[in-house]
């Protein structure tokens, strides 16, 4: 990036539009706030569509889960339950796809498919809150025996719990206070194991809840496309989560020398609320991406990703209109150690396993490590549905509240965005689909062996592979090369 700077220092600009399509976000962040889209043909809450554009007082972008009370939706489901809800009348008592009508035997497969990984995430967080409850049952009595030793262990230091084992006679009370000593090291408390036995009963509670009314708030029909408006106006909302922030401050974060500098300061970011803590819905996704081309945007973030979809042609059709209208997608390619040659990942640019779009890439993580754990372990990858990498590993950025360090593909598609907005900003000719080329052309090559990611659960495989066979383009997304070849291929344009 230091490098990207001094090249375009003295060359001039436009503002360039991002959309962040992903959770709520914190438009009066400090860093943020100067960056914020408005929608200048609205005015403020006056209640009155004023730009006939279907959204009333959409100043700053759209909230698809908020409420018409500025409220907004904690919970939803996963895809595979909106599946296994849309066609279990249909589908549960049959025991062979033959007898199907051929026109229905895709939607069974898909049917089946949801009911298999419905089970597999059922019994998974079923087994991970007795895993919690066991840990913290653990925990207590190493407590309760370290506390017989030293009363209060509230503010004692690893050292001191290390010097008190050496003291003790007992074996079983040294092991237990050794325990608590790991513990203690990792920062695991009764209010940590508590809040995770929690947030894997609100899994069972609502996400796989067959019965949830996930949207009783918006009051849509979440499976017609035409049944709008629904949302409300206020891309803030209330709830807390930060997703958003986080991937808005590294692409747009003020460049003022702060602990977070985002990619590109002069850009503009246009929020669409459509992510709760489940699945996004498919219709959300289409709407939000139309109403990003239609106001403007050069490039659209999506930090999301499932592996189901019940409405994908909702989607790709959005996606398509993206492209005929010269808006380029940046998506993530998510976190689970995929290869996504194999395993389904939405969105996506292929139907049938054939491309339809040059506007879209996906985005994998590369971690902070010049070996061969360069490839973070979390990460999706596959030589054909993944495009490029980009760092994605403790990366600097802003929650609500202050800067962090997070992890995820989802800061590897913000960094790819922001850079794709530099390029845009500097060379406003270029296309859309000259972009995505430029940045796949121009990333850094690694000549390196490294571990494939596994998926959670799975064993890793110690047989490394290239690094160049993880992705498309097997390269990592560079600002500053990326400049380079925008500037000779707007040269070869404008002599045209």
């Amino acid at each position: 990036m230091n490098k990207a700077y001094d090249f375009i220092r003295t060359k001039k600009s436009v503002v360039t539009i991002v959309a962040v399509i992903d959770t709520e976000l914190d438009i009066s962040q400090e860093e943020l706030k100067n960056q914020i889209w408005t929608n200048t043909d609205e005015i403020p809450n006056n209640g009155i569509d004023d730009d006939k554009n279907g959204y009333i007082d959409d100043i700053h972008g759209w909230n698809y889960v908020g409420s018409t009370e500025n409220d907004s939706i904690p919970y939803g489901l996963y895809e595979y339950v909106r599946i296994i809800n849309r066609f279990d009348t249909i589908f549960k008592d049959v025991t062979s796809i033959n007898d199907i009508e051929k026109s229905q035997r895709e939607n069974f497969k898909k049917y089946q498919n949801a009911y298999e990984a419905y089970h597999f995430k059922l019994n998974l967080t079923k087994k991970n809150i007795e895993r919690y409850k066991s840990a913290k049952e653990r925990y207590l009595k190493a407590k309760k025996v370290t506390s017989q030793y030293i009363g209060d262990t509230t503010d004692k230091s690893e050292s001191e719990l290390d010097s008190l084992i050496n003291t003790v006679l007992d074996d079983e009370d040294k092991k237990l206070i050794k325990r608590f000593s790991s513990f203690k090291k990792y920062g695991i408390d009764e209010k940590w194991i508590d809040y995770n036995i929690k947030s894997q009963q609100e899994i069972i509670a609502y996400k796989l809840n067959f019965r949830f009314k996930e949207r009783y708030l918006t009051n849509d029909k979440s499976d017609d496309i035409n049944d709008f408006p629904y949302g409300n106006h206020n891309v803030q909302g209330t709830t807390q989560i930060s997703h958003s922030t986080k991937v808005s401050s590294i692409i747009a974060a003020t460049r003022n020398d702060t602990l977070v500098e985002g990619i590109n300061d002069k850009v503009k970011i246009m929020p669409l609320s459509i992510s709760v803590s489940a699945s996004e819905h498919d219709k959300d996704i289409a709407l939000a991406i139309r109403y990003a081309v239609n106001n403007g945007a050069k490039v659209i973030n999506m930090s999301i990703g499932k592996n189901f979809s019940l409405h994908p042609q909702w989607v790709n059709d959005a996606l398509k209109y993206a492209e005929q209208h010269d808006v380029l997608i940046v998506t993530s390619s998510g976190n689970d150690g995929y290869n996504l040659d194999k395993i389904d990942n939405y969105p996506n640019d292929a139907l049938d396993s054939n491309e339809f779009l040059k506007n879209f890439i996906k985005v994998g993580n590369t971690s902070n490590k010049l070996d061969s754990m360069l490839v973070d372990n979390s990460s999706n990858y596959g030589k054909k549905e993944v495009d490029l990498f980009a760092p994605g590993t403790e990366i600097a950025c802003l929650n609500r509240w202050e800067v962090i360090n997070d992890t995820g593909t989802s800061l590897s598609s913000a960094i790819t965005s922001g850079v794709a907005s530099l390029l845009f900003s500097y060379y406003p000719s270029l296309s859309a689909a000259e972009v995505k080329e430029i940045l796949l052309e121009s990333g850094t090559s690694l000549e390196i062996q490294v571990l494939k990611p596994y998926p959670n659960g799975e064993k890793q495989d110690p047989k490394k592979v290239p690094f160049s066979s993880l992705s498309k383009s097997g390269k990592i997304v560079n600002a500053y090369n990326a400049l380079l070849m925008a500037e000779e291929v707007s040269k070869k344009k404008k002599r045209k």
